[in-house]
C-alpha cells in the first residue's frame, strides 16, 4: 500500500447489501489489503486495513465481525500448530505522509470473537524502516516452509525493496542476528509461497487507493531457494523490476492486490485479494476469491465460474454426458461423395430443437450416460448459481437442467445420478463446481441422500467410458475431471 490519504472507515460497509454479481463474494465483502484466508472451527477469516476484518460460513456469503487489534495495515494471517499468528504493518505505507513504519506480530488461540479462548497477545515488532532507508516497513505475508519448518517473512512497497527477513515460528519474534535481504523492486504487498521444489515471490504493481483508476495487478517470479534470486518467464530478475502476470483488471473490476493462496483439497486451489473497485457495487474495495491454475510450474489466476449453457465433457475420453433415451436422428437428403451435384445451391442442415425429441423421453426420472458429443438437446446442459442456497469458496452452488427445461441433475443415496422432472433445490439437486489448478473441473454434489452434512467427498466420476457415476475425489485420474464447453 502507497500514499494512503483516505480514512480507513470508508471501508466498513453495511453488511446488508447483497450483490447481483458473480464478479465478487456475496453480502458484505468489502475489505482493503486481506491476509490470506484463514479457517477456524468450519469459518472463514481475513482481516484488513485499518483493524477489523470479514467472516464467512461458507465461503462464499462475507459478513463483518473480525476483530484484530493494533490498527495499522495490510495484516497477514497463518495457523501455526493450535495457534494463529497474526502479522500487520503500523503506520508506513505513506500513512499520514511517511515511511517510518513497523512490523509487528502477535497470537491467538482462535479468530472467533465468540470464544473464551480469544484474547491476543501483546504485539512484537520484528521489523522497521525510519523513513529515511531505502525501504518501507509495510505489507507483511508470511511463509512457513514446508521443507524446513522455517518461518519468512517478505514486506515492503514501492518507496524502496521487498525484504525478506526470518522469524522464529514458535515465538513469532525475530531470528537472532538475522538481516534484511533484498529481493525486489517496483511492487509491494508481496507474497512467498512454496511448491513442488520451487519458492515464489508475488507481488503487487501498479498504483492502489485510487478506485476504478487503480491499476494494481499481482505479478510472480520463482527461485529454487526461498532468498532469491527471484526471476520472471523470460529471465529477469525481480530485484530488477522483474515479474509474470498473474491477475489484471476484468470483468468489471479492477485493482488486484495482496495475493493469498488456499488449497481446499488436492487439484483444488484458489487466490484471494482485494480488487480496488467492483464497478457493480460503486467502486467498491472488495475480497476477490478465483481459482488458482498452474501452467507449466507458474501460478495463474482462473476465472470465476458463472454458468451457461454447457456441454459436460468427461477428461476420461471426452465422452458427453448426456440422458439416457434413444437417440433420434436428424432427417437429411444425402447425396452420394461421388455423385454430388456441383451445381446445386447448398441448404444448411438444422440442429435438432428440444421440441423434435422431447416426446420420446420418459416423462419420470431418467438416468444419465456418457456417448459421443452430437450437440443434440439430450447433451446439452444449462447451469445457473442458486445464490440463495449457499456456496464454498469462490462461489455459490449451482443447479445443472437440461436446456430448455426443469428436469435437473441430482445424486441418489446408492451414489448413482438421475435426472428428476422439475428441480425442487434440494441439496442431492446442488452441485459444487470448481475449476482445478490444471484448468479442468470438479464437479459434486451439495449432499447425498441419507447421508448427514455437507458432502466433501464424492465426485462425478467416470467409472468407464460411458458409465458416470459417484466416487471419491481423486486428483490423479482423469476419470474425476470434466471439461464445460459451450
Amino acid at each position: 500500500m502507497k500514499r494512503i490519504y483516505f480514512i480507513f472507515s470508508f471501508f466498513i460497509c453495511q453488511s446488508s447489501f447483497l450483490m447481483n454479481h458473480l464478479a465478487a463474494q456475496t453480502g458484505a465483502p468489502y475489505i482493503h489489503d486481506p491476509s490470506t484466508i484463514a479457517e477456524c472451527d468450519g469459518k472463514y477469516y481475513t482481516f484488513g486495513t485499518g483493524g477489523g476484518g470479514i467472516i464467512s460460513d461458507d465461503g462464499w456469503s462475507w459478513h463483518s465481525g473480525a476483530e484484530r487489534p493494533g490498527g495499522g495495515a495490510a495484516p497477514d494471517a497463518m495457523r501455526i500448530g493450535d495457534r494463529y499468528l497474526i502479522i500487520y504493518g503500523a503506520t508506513g505505507g505513506g500513512l499520514g505522509g511517511g515511511h517510518n513504519g513497523r512490523i509487528l506480530t502477535m497470537w491467538n488461540k482462535t479468530l472467533d470473537p465468540q470464544s473464551p479462548d480469544f484474547q491476543y497477545t501483546t504485539p512484537i515488532e520484528v521489523a522497521s524502516s525510519d523513513g529515511m532507508e531505502d525501504c518501507d516497513a509495510i505489507d507483511p505475508s508470511l511463509l512457513l516452509d514446508p521443507t524446513t519448518g522455517r518461518l519468512w517473512v517478505s514486506y515492503g512497497t514501492y518507496f524502496g525493496t521487498i525484504r525478506l527477513i526470518e522469524l522464529n515460528p514458535k515465538t513469532g519474534e525475530r531470528i537472532a542476528d538475522n538481516n534484511e535481504l533484498d529481493i525486489a523492486i517496483d511492487c509491494e504487498a508481496s507474497a512467498l509461497i512454496y511448491r513442488d521444489g520451487w519458492y515464489y515471490l508475488l507481488g503487487t504493481h501498479g498504483t492502489c487507493c485510487d478506485g476504478v483508476n487503480s491499476t494494481y495487478n499481482i505479478v510472480v517470479g520463482r527461485s529454487r531457494n526461498v532468498t532469491g534470486p527471484y526471476i520472471d518467464n523470460v529471465g529477469r530478475e525481480m530485484l530488477q523490476g522483474g515479474g509474470r502476470m498473474v491477475i489484471a483488471a476484468g470483468n468489471r473490476v479492477c485493482g488486484p492486490g495482496h495475493f493469498g493462496r488456499t488449497i481446499i483439497d488436492d487439484g483444488v486451489e484458489v487466490m484471494s485479494c482485494h480488487f480496488e473497485a467492483d464497478f457493480d457495487m460503486g467502486g467498491r474495495s472488495v475480497l476477490g476469491i478465483r481459482p488458482l491454475l498452474w501452467q507449466n510450474d507458474w501460478p495463474v489466476a482462473g476465472e470465476r465460474f458463472e454458468g451457461g449453457d454447457l456441454s459436460i465433457l468427461s477428461c476420461r475420453r471426452g465422452y458427453s454426458l448426456e440422458l439416457t433415451v434413444d437417440f433420434v436422428r436428424i432427417p437429411q437428403n444425402r447425396e452420394r461423395f461421388w455423385q454430388m451435384d456441383m451445381t446445386k445451391p447448398i441448404v444448411p442442415v438444422k440442429d435438432q430443437l428440444l421440441e423434435d425429441v422431447i416426446a420420446t423421453w420418459p416423462q419420470g426420472d431418467i438416468a444419465v450416460r456418457c456417448s459421443d458429443y452430437m450437440n443434440r438437446p439430450h447433451q446439452r446442459w444449462t447451469i445457473t448459481p442458486v445464490p440463495e442456497a449457499g456456496g464454498y469458496l469462490s462461489n455459490p452452488y449451482f443447479k445443472i437442467v437440461i436446456s430448455g427445461t426443469d428436469r435437473a441433475l441430482a445424486a441418489t443415496a446408492d451414489l448413482e445420478l438421475t435426472t428428476v422432472p422439475t428441480f425442487s433445490g434440494a441439496p442431492e439437486q446442488l452441485w459444487r463446481i470448481e475449476q482445478l489448478t490444471d484448468g479442468s473441473y470438479r464437479i459434486m454434489p451439495k449432499a447425498i441422500p441419507g447421508r448427514e452434512g455437507i458432502n466433501q467427498r464424492y465426485v462425478l466420476y467416470s467409472a468407464a467410458d460411458s458409465t458416470p457415476t459417484l466416487a471419491e475425489w481423486d486428483f490423479s485420474t482423469d476419470n474425476s475431471k470434466w471439461q464445460l464447453r459451450p
